[in-house]
């Protein structure tokens, strides 16, 4: 398996969880009132599986294997990447300051929520378009084999060493429990998605 396939398998997962929050906020806006505990499990998901595991393999490990194949970060694709990254962040921080009056029913905090949650849905449908699409198609066309392989290596830190063992299924468990409660569905495999290169987390 190459290191974009794991990326894009995670991808997929990523997805599972926005159509979850495409619902919640649904919801929010329909009952003027926040659903607490999915929206506290999805922002969870977000920082951690999202943004911490996902984002960090390609921040840490990806994004510099393409530069120094000389792809330019400064006006280049990975500085674009690098830029969405941030900015839903910033979509998350926004949810999540607005998690417990929007909760209680505050109709500036009900607003705020349902703003960052369509916020960050729509940026990062397109964000994981143009990765899979088109950056992954370059860093393919452009990595070697060893390259290929010590993104692998690096991957596979990540989950063991920087998330922890049994990290990534614990997330992989929310995201399924979130869809069974908004009846979307999903992700293909989403038990065996790993970012280790044996398939399956702690072998």
């Amino acid at each position: 398996m190459k290191p974009t396939e794991i990326l894009s398998e995670e991808h997929r997962v990523i997805e599972q969880v926005l159509d979850c929050l495409e619902k919640m906020a649904q919801n929010c806006m329909a009952d003027g009132q926040l659903d607490k505990t999915s929206a506290e499990q999805a922002l969870d998901f977000f920082r951690n599986f999202a943004d911490r595991c996902h984002h960090g393999k390609e921040e840490t490990h990806l994004f510099p294997a393409m530069e120094a194949k000389g792809f330019s970060r400064d006006g280049g694709p990975t500085g674009v990447m690098f830029h969405e990254h941030d900015q839903g962040r910033a979509h998350v921080q926004g949810m999540a300051d607005a998690v417990e009056e929007a909760a209680a029913g505050k109709s500036k905090a009900v607003t705020q929520f349902i703003t960052h949650a369509r916020g960050y849905v729509d940026l990062l449908r397109g964000h994981i378009e143009k990765e899979d699409h088109c950056l992954f198609t370059m860093a393919n066309q452009t990595l070697t084999a060893a390259d290929q392989q010590k993104l692998l290596d690096a991957f596979e830190n990540v989950e063991h060493e920087h998330m922890g063992l049994g990290t990534h299924e614990k997330f992989l468990a929310i995201a399924e429990e979130l869809a069974d409660r908004f009846g979307v569905a999903r992700a293909v495999d989403s038990r065996s998605t790993c970012g280790c290169s044996h398939g399956t987390c702690g072998n």
